[in-house]
Protein backbone atom coordinates (compact mmCIF):
# COMPACT_ATOMS: atom_id res chain seq x y z
CA UNK A 1 0.00 0.00 0.00
CA UNK A 2 1.25 3.46 -0.80
CA UNK A 3 0.10 6.58 1.04
CA UNK A 4 -0.56 9.55 -1.23
CA UNK A 5 -1.54 12.90 0.33
CA UNK A 6 -3.32 11.32 3.28
CA UNK A 7 -5.26 8.75 1.23
CA UNK A 8 -4.52 5.08 0.77
CA UNK A 9 -4.38 3.47 -2.65
CA UNK A 10 -3.22 0.15 -4.02
CA UNK A 11 -0.15 0.22 -6.23
CA UNK A 12 0.06 -2.80 -8.51
CA UNK A 13 3.48 -4.06 -9.55
CA UNK A 14 4.53 -6.26 -12.47
CA UNK A 15 7.84 -7.28 -13.97
CA UNK A 16 7.61 -5.98 -17.54
CA UNK A 17 5.06 -3.89 -19.37
CA UNK A 18 1.41 -4.68 -18.59
CA UNK A 19 -0.39 -7.04 -20.98
CA UNK A 20 -3.42 -5.59 -22.78
CA UNK A 21 -5.12 -8.99 -22.88
CA UNK A 22 -7.09 -10.58 -25.71
CA UNK A 23 -10.78 -11.42 -26.05
CA UNK A 24 -11.30 -15.12 -26.69
CA UNK A 25 -13.02 -16.10 -29.95
CA UNK A 26 -14.62 -19.51 -30.42
CA UNK A 27 -15.87 -20.78 -33.76
CA UNK A 28 -18.74 -23.19 -34.44
CA UNK A 29 -18.20 -25.06 -37.69
CA UNK A 30 -20.64 -27.45 -39.34
CA UNK A 31 -19.42 -30.48 -41.28
CA UNK A 32 -21.17 -33.15 -43.27
CA UNK A 33 -24.49 -32.48 -44.93
CA UNK A 34 -26.53 -30.70 -42.28
CA UNK A 35 -30.14 -30.65 -43.46
CA UNK A 36 -32.15 -29.98 -40.29
CA UNK A 37 -32.51 -30.41 -36.57
CA UNK A 38 -31.26 -28.46 -33.60
CA UNK A 39 -28.30 -28.20 -31.26
CA UNK A 40 -27.63 -26.92 -27.76
CA UNK A 41 -24.52 -25.31 -26.31
CA UNK A 42 -23.09 -25.98 -22.84
CA UNK A 43 -20.96 -23.49 -20.94
CA UNK A 44 -19.74 -23.84 -17.36
CA UNK A 45 -22.66 -25.89 -16.03
CA UNK A 46 -25.52 -24.51 -18.14
CA UNK A 47 -27.22 -25.47 -21.41
CA UNK A 48 -28.83 -23.15 -23.95
CA UNK A 49 -32.25 -23.92 -25.30
CA UNK A 50 -32.54 -25.58 -28.70
CA UNK A 51 -30.95 -23.61 -31.55
CA UNK A 52 -32.01 -24.26 -35.17
CA UNK A 53 -29.48 -25.87 -37.51
CA UNK A 54 -29.55 -22.80 -39.80
CA UNK A 55 -29.30 -20.12 -37.09
CA UNK A 56 -27.77 -16.74 -37.78
CA UNK A 57 -24.79 -15.65 -35.67
CA UNK A 58 -26.97 -13.18 -33.73
CA UNK A 59 -29.39 -15.97 -32.81
CA UNK A 60 -26.57 -18.19 -31.50
CA UNK A 61 -25.08 -15.26 -29.53
CA UNK A 62 -28.50 -14.44 -28.03
CA UNK A 63 -28.93 -18.04 -26.85
CA UNK A 64 -25.46 -18.02 -25.24
CA UNK A 65 -26.04 -14.62 -23.61
CA UNK A 66 -29.15 -16.04 -21.91
CA UNK A 67 -26.97 -18.46 -19.93
CA UNK A 68 -26.52 -17.35 -16.31
CA UNK A 69 -22.81 -18.17 -16.65
CA UNK A 70 -22.51 -15.64 -19.49
CA UNK A 71 -25.12 -12.92 -19.08
CA UNK A 72 -26.36 -10.14 -21.31
CA UNK A 73 -23.70 -8.83 -23.68
CA UNK A 74 -21.18 -11.50 -22.67
CA UNK A 75 -20.58 -12.65 -26.23
CA UNK A 76 -20.97 -11.11 -29.68
CA UNK A 77 -21.74 -13.23 -32.74
CA UNK A 78 -20.18 -12.96 -36.16
CA UNK A 79 -20.11 -14.88 -39.43
CA UNK A 80 -22.92 -17.36 -40.07
CA UNK A 81 -25.52 -18.31 -40.85
CA UNK A 82 -25.06 -21.98 -40.11
CA UNK A 83 -24.60 -24.56 -41.48
CA UNK A 84 -22.72 -23.23 -44.50
CA UNK A 85 -20.74 -20.46 -42.77
CA UNK A 86 -19.04 -20.83 -39.38
CA UNK A 87 -20.32 -18.71 -36.49
CA UNK A 88 -17.80 -16.89 -34.31
CA UNK A 89 -18.51 -16.00 -30.70
CA UNK A 90 -16.31 -13.30 -29.19
CA UNK A 91 -16.26 -13.26 -25.38
CA UNK A 92 -16.26 -9.54 -24.75
CA UNK A 93 -18.66 -8.65 -21.96
CA UNK A 94 -17.66 -7.17 -18.61
CA UNK A 95 -17.06 -10.58 -17.04
CA UNK A 96 -15.55 -12.30 -20.08
CA UNK A 97 -13.29 -9.83 -21.92
CA UNK A 98 -9.52 -10.07 -21.90
CA UNK A 99 -9.22 -13.55 -20.34
CA UNK A 100 -9.20 -17.26 -21.23
CA UNK A 101 -12.63 -18.93 -21.41
CA UNK A 102 -13.88 -22.52 -21.23
CA UNK A 103 -14.60 -24.16 -24.57
CA UNK A 104 -18.28 -24.48 -25.47
CA UNK A 105 -19.66 -28.02 -25.77
CA UNK A 106 -22.23 -29.01 -28.43
CA UNK A 107 -25.13 -31.42 -27.91
CA UNK A 108 -26.33 -32.21 -31.40
CA UNK A 109 -29.73 -33.28 -32.68
CA UNK A 110 -28.72 -32.32 -36.21
CA UNK A 111 -29.90 -34.37 -39.17
CA UNK A 112 -28.15 -35.20 -42.42
CA UNK A 113 -25.26 -37.39 -43.56
CA UNK A 114 -22.32 -36.94 -41.18
CA UNK A 115 -23.93 -33.85 -39.63
CA UNK A 116 -21.72 -32.43 -36.85
CA UNK A 117 -21.12 -29.05 -35.29
CA UNK A 118 -17.70 -28.53 -33.72
CA UNK A 119 -16.55 -25.71 -31.43
CA UNK A 120 -12.91 -24.60 -31.62
CA UNK A 121 -10.87 -21.91 -29.92
CA UNK A 122 -9.89 -19.74 -32.88
CA UNK A 123 -8.31 -16.96 -30.76
CA UNK A 124 -7.22 -17.88 -27.24
CA UNK A 125 -8.16 -15.44 -24.52
CA UNK A 126 -5.19 -13.80 -22.81
CA UNK A 127 -5.57 -12.40 -19.31
CA UNK A 128 -5.10 -8.64 -19.14
CA UNK A 129 -2.80 -7.34 -16.43
CA UNK A 130 -4.69 -5.93 -13.47
CA UNK A 131 -8.21 -7.16 -14.24
CA UNK A 132 -10.38 -5.68 -11.49
CA UNK A 133 -8.20 -2.60 -10.93
CA UNK A 134 -10.47 0.46 -11.05
CA UNK A 135 -10.07 3.34 -13.47
CA UNK A 136 -7.27 5.55 -12.09
CA UNK A 137 -5.38 2.67 -10.45
CA UNK A 138 -1.58 2.82 -10.71
CA UNK A 139 0.78 0.10 -11.84
CA UNK A 140 4.57 0.09 -11.64
CA UNK A 141 6.87 -1.92 -13.93
CA UNK A 142 9.50 -3.22 -11.51
CA UNK A 143 12.03 -3.82 -14.30
CA UNK A 144 12.38 -0.15 -15.22
CA UNK A 145 10.28 1.92 -12.79
CA UNK A 146 7.80 3.10 -15.43
CA UNK A 147 4.45 4.06 -13.94
CA UNK A 148 1.13 3.36 -15.67
CA UNK A 149 -2.44 4.47 -14.93
CA UNK A 150 -5.59 2.53 -15.81
CA UNK A 151 -7.52 4.73 -18.25
CA UNK A 152 -9.89 1.87 -19.11
CA UNK A 153 -12.31 0.02 -16.87
CA UNK A 154 -11.90 -2.59 -14.16
CA UNK A 155 -13.20 -5.27 -16.55
CA UNK A 156 -10.91 -4.22 -19.42
CA UNK A 157 -8.00 -2.14 -18.10
CA UNK A 158 -5.99 0.08 -20.44
CA UNK A 159 -2.58 0.84 -18.97
CA UNK A 160 -1.30 4.23 -20.14
CA UNK A 161 2.22 5.40 -19.35
CA UNK A 162 2.23 8.33 -16.94
CA UNK A 163 4.17 11.35 -18.20
CA UNK A 164 7.26 11.03 -20.41
CA UNK A 165 9.14 8.33 -18.52
CA UNK A 166 11.67 6.22 -20.38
Amino acid sequence: MAVIEGTTSDLLTVAGAPAAGTDEIQTLTGTGTISGGTFRLFYEGCWTGDIAYNAAAATVATAVNLLPTIGSGGVAGGGGALPGTPVTLTFSGANHAKRPRSLLVVKSALTGAGATLTPTQSTPGVLATGIGAPKGALLSDTTNGILYINTGTAAAPTWTKVGTQT
